[in-house]
């Protein structure tokens, strides 16, 4: 069930829905012969990040198969390294057996929005941004005072603390993958509506009636977003955002074989 933890949170910032909606991609409805492997909400948790790597790098070493790694969303804000967090996925993967997939969050989102119009997305320092500034080397809270809101200092020091290829990775993240009977997506679905059908902001940012429901379609989502004490498994449903930068706990859930388990600290 839900923690207690949301109730931390408070009303979050929108964005301007935009233009062009996120990729989703479908690798069809065979289970695949390599093995499934999700991470729930990274927010800025890089230490808890390379630990669940390795974890899942010393299971495809044990099993003899490659595996998929799909990342839920949300890599900035609130914790503390969301800058080495964006690195470290934006870098190049060196390891071939263990492919990377990371997918949109509500937070990554709001992120890039930012960026691109701070003066228009100030709510989002409220909603862990500062956080995510400071891994930046930026005071944003000075910043805005010494420049006196002028956009146009505040966009120059954002754009020559922030890395182009962070920026570049968060417009193009997909928003879902479906493979076999599984969706992987951030927050959820609006329950009995079909995939095509599905808006980007349900899908970065739904709670209820999805957890309470489940889909209602054919298939069981894998989502983070809503933060738990431990995974939940939910009506056609597995919720694994179990809020690293409160908890120092960030699962994994792997799939090996069309099963579904959580892939413990050895």
């Amino acid at each position: 069930m839900l923690s207690i933890w949301r109730s931390l949170f408070g009303t979050p910032p929108k964005e301007e829905a935009p233009a062009i909606r996120r990729r989703r991609i479908d690798l069809g409805e065979a289970l695949p012969p390599y093995t499934l492997y999700a991470i729930g909400d990274v927010h800025g948790c890089l230490d808890e990040l390379l630990s669940a790597e390795e974890r899942i790098r010393e299971d495809i070493l044990a099993s003899e198969t490659p595996g998929l790694v799909i990342y839920l969303g949300d890599y900035v804000d609130r914790g503390p390294q969301s800058a080495g967090v964006l690195n470290h996925l934006s870098g190049p993967n060196q390891d071939k057996r263990m492919r990377r997939l990371p997918l949109c969050g509500n937070h990554d989102s709001i992120f890039a929005a930012f960026a691109r119009d701070p003066m228009n997305h100030l709510d989002w320092l409220d909603f862990g941004g500062r956080q995510t500034m400071l891994s930046y080397g930026i005071d944003i809270d000075e910043l805005l005072t010494r420049g006196r809101g002028r956009p146009e200092e505040v966009a120059r020091v954002l754009s020559q603390a922030i890395p182009a290829r962070h920026l570049s990775l968060i417009e193009i993240l997909p928003i879902s993958l479906r493979v076999g009977p599984y969706l992987f997506v951030h927050a959820g679905v609006r329950p009995g509506v079909p995939l095509q059908e599905q808006t980007d902001e349900d899908m970065l940012w739904i709670r209820e009636p999805f957890l309470a429901t489940g889909p209602q379609l054919p298939l069981t989502v894998i989502h983070g977003h809503s933060p738990v004490s431990e995974p939940d498994f939910g009506p056609s449903r597995i919720g694994i955002d179990t809020g690293a930068y409160l908890s120092g706990k960030l699962s994994v859930l792997k799939i090996a074989e069309g099963v579904p388990s959580l892939l413990h600290p050895s």
